[in-house]
């Protein structure tokens, strides 16, 4: 006798769903610990970040997960611990940029940092603070007297941050020195330059453009000109007037002048010229 023909595919149905009935019960009472388990749940050593560099000296990892009351276990099954992590660390004054998060089995978490760079001190009542190359802010009791010397020196502003650490100065002044500290990078040393002094121009139709005026340990001014975001008509881009800066100190020995200090404008001062 021949059987139905939809009998057999109503008995493996039947089969799935008893299957999956019984699963479901089965996870329902052991999902607790399994989750709770070392292999999902990962404490705050187990996120690892990007290594720090030589210029920060405290536990970004630590500080971040203390601030944000992150400290407790972190379940990888949570949809939102890689936006809650990445938050948390944006908000440090030491990181630019949270590149990505990334939760591993066993419990683990990868987090991609990029780290703001110090490149210039800023000469305040009282002391020196440093920014980065966008003029953020950064944490300024990390720096000994020595590390301070060795970056360049902004001075002649007058104003304060109006922000904390990790927030921008608020100051174009203190920004358009940041980009040549930045630009200028090891040459500052090798050139044996001392600080940046900021000037405001008498350029008819720019009364807020400001001069910034270099100078060296000699005493030597160096007048750069314009901040490089915002160049004037017919004045050297910035790489072309670090160029001309090395080049003639590799033709003279110095940017000193023969019977001592003397002033270079780069604004018109072109690399051939240095020859």
């Amino acid at each position: 006798m021949v059987g139905r023909p939809g009998r057999p595919v109503l008995l493996g149905g039947l089969i799935v769903a008893v299957f999956l009935g019984a699963w479901y019960f089965v996870w329902r009472e052991v999902r607790g610990h399994v989750l709770s388990s070392a292999d999902y749940v990962a404490t705050p050593q187990e996120v690892e970040i990007t290594p720090l560099p030589s210029w920060i000296h405290v536990d970004i990892r630590t500080e971040v997960f203390r601030n944000a009351s992150l400290d407790g276990p972190l379940s990888i099954m949570d949809d939102n611990l890689a936006e809650r992590i990445a938050t948390a660390f944006s908000l440090h004054p030491w990181v630019a940029k949270v590149e990505r998060v990334a939760k591993q089995h066993p419990a683990k978490v990868k987090v991609q940092l990029e780290y703001r760079r110090p490149v210039l001190m800023v000469e305040v009542p009282g002391g020196l603070l440093p920014v980065d190359a966008r003029g953020v802010l950064l944490p300024a009791g990390e720096f000994s007297p020595l590390e301070q010397s060795r970056f360049p020196r902004l001075v002649g502003v007058g104003t304060v941050p109006l922000g904390t650490a990790g927030e921008g100065w608020g100051e174009a002044r203190v920004v358009g020195a940041a980009e040549i500290a930045a630009a200028l990078g090891p040459a500052w040393d090798e050139l044996r330059l001392a600080q940046i002094v900021p000037y405001a121009a008498s350029t008819a139709g720019r009364p807020d453009e400001i001069v910034y005026v270099l100078s060296t340990r000699g005493g030597t001014r160096i007048v750069w000109g314009s901040a490089p975001g915002r160049r004037g008509t017919g004045e050297l881009p910035t790489a072309e007037k670090v160029a001309a800066l090395k080049e003639y100190a590799a033709a003279h020995g110095t940017l000193e002048g023969r019977g001592g200090p003397q002033e270079l404008d780069l604004r018109n001062l072109r690399p051939a010229a240095a020859r």
